[in-house]
């Protein structure tokens, strides 16, 4: 009768065993996929962040051309107005 309890006793260790090696090798292959998942998305987040940093670069740059442009012609018109007021 011993024996028997023995056999009982190791055979539902051994499928405990191997029930819980399935469960953390799910949970390992999961976590697994997740973070595969994460890398990806700051993948394709970092490239949108770095298309829209070169945009604004670029805009950045034409706004300070249009802003010489604009002080260039503000000091032309104070010459002018200047040139006007002293004629008079």
């Amino acid at each position: 009768m011993e024996n028997i309890y023995s056999v009982l006793l190791t055979a539902v260790t051994v499928m405990g065993g191997s029930a819980a090696w399935r469960y953390y090798e799910k949970r390992a292959a999961k976590k697994e996929e997740d973070d595969r998942w994460i890398k990806n998305d700051c993948s394709s987040r970092i490239t949108k962040l770095e298309a829209l940093l070169e945009q604004s670069s670029k805009e950045k740059d034409e706004m300070r051309a249009i802003i010489l442009n604009l002080t260039g012609q503000v000091a032309e018109l104070r010459t002018r107005i200047e040139f006007l007021t002293d004629n008079k």
